[in-house]
């Protein structure tokens, strides 16, 4: 089995791709701690976190941390791969203590980068090793899976390709949503240059940019734009279309699984860890603790529909058993390293227009 992960925007709907990076940290560096769960009086303790998670999705978390502990929590919200740029950037001045990562590949690249203080073995343990770092410097709290998310009113399942590398067909001209500047898409490329190496992830990015595939901000825009009718078909996260299927039984938008192991069904972990500079280095590790307990993994199956990967909790009725998907994973260990030149690879191809 095997896993993948991305990076991007927040503004719905289709868009063009264009921030750099370093412009965008700065941007970031610049604004100040935002949507702060409540502020620290006197001498209360307080953390600061940094989340590529969004606000509704972490949020409630993180005030019950603080209604438990009564240790304060500020945060930082933005896209995992600018707030990791942003902390290697920030360097030893950081006031980050936790960084909570949607995407693998930009928590490696902290790790690569030496940012990141190695959690203690009784708390990496509680998740199975294909989805922590072996040098214990993250570890993951739920897990996504890649999928081609199709509306049942335009495509006949029957015809669905075998493998995400078929999407370049021809046949798949402009029919194809993608969000190449979210986090997600841009793990599941570093996974496929892992896999596949890179001539072949280059030639299939650049086969989906000559199919004039449909770009879009985020998952959640293209999902939305399948249930419409808008495009019939788009790479995403499994867990947006069960959210809109929760939210309309009738939407028209299916989740399909590639099979046989494709890496077009790539299981991506979410994933926390504590910053090396961190002044409050306890509190920290007692935040990631809490964030794999038994009522944290609960939140993660139910509210936001993923697989929880410690805890013994079940995953949610509404999906799947992993075990029946045949998922691929990848060394995310290795997504680090490529985190900078999948960027660069992406924009290279001309996919993102």
């Amino acid at each position: 089995m095997r896993l993948v992960p991305i990076w991007f925007s927040r503004r719905a709907g289709r868009r063009r791709a264009t921030r750099p990076a370093a412009l965008l940290a700065l941007v970031l560096l610049a604004v100040p701690l935002a949507g702060a769960a409540c502020s620290s009086g006197g001498d209360r303790p307080k953390l600061v976190v940094y989340s590529g998670r969004t606000e509704e999705l972490i949020q409630p978390l993180l005030d019950r941390f603080r209604d438990e502990t009564g240790i304060a929590v500020e945060v930082k919200y933005g896209d995992s791969a600018d707030l990791a740029l942003l902390i290697d950037q920030e360097g030893d001045r950081s006031p980050a203590d936790v960084f909570i990562s949607q995407s693998p590949g930009a928590t490696g690249f902290l790790a690569g980068a030496d940012r990141l203080r190695p959690l203690p073995e009784e708390v990496t343990s509680q998740v199975a090793p294909a989805y922590r770092a072996a040098d214990g410097t993250w570890v993951g709290l739920s897990g996504r899976v890649r999928t081609l998310v199709y509306n049942k009113n335009l495509v006949d399942p029957a015809t669905l390709p075998r493998s995400v590398l078929d999407l370049t067909d021809p046949a798949y001209k402009g029919k194809v949503a993608v969000a190449p500047q979210n986090g997600s898409f841009q793990d599941f490329v570093s996974a496929m240059r892992v896999q596949l190496g890179d001539e072949r992830t280059a030639d299939w990015l650049r086969g989906m940019a000559a199919n004039q595939s449909p770009v879009f901000a985020n998952n959640t825009a293209i999902v939305a734009a399948v249930g419409r009718g808008e495009v019939p078909m788009g790479l995403v996260n499994h867990y947006y279309n069960v959210r809109a299927q929760a939210e309309d039984p009738n939407v028209a938008s299916v989740n399909y699984f590639f099979p046989d192991g494709d890496i077009g069904s790539l299981l991506l972990v979410t994933a926390a860890s504590v910053l090396r500079t961190s002044a409050e280095s306890d509190d920290a590790e007692r935040l990631v603790r809490f964030l794999l307990s038994e009522d944290s993994q609960r939140y993660f199956a139910e509210k936001t529909q993923e697989y929880p990967l410690a805890g013994g909790v079940a995953p949610p009725a509404s999906l799947p058993p992993l075990a029946s998907l045949d998922v691929d994973t990848v060394d995310f260990g290795q997504l680090g390293a490529e985190f900078r030149s999948t960027i660069q690879m992406i924009k290279d191809s001309g996919i993102e227009r």
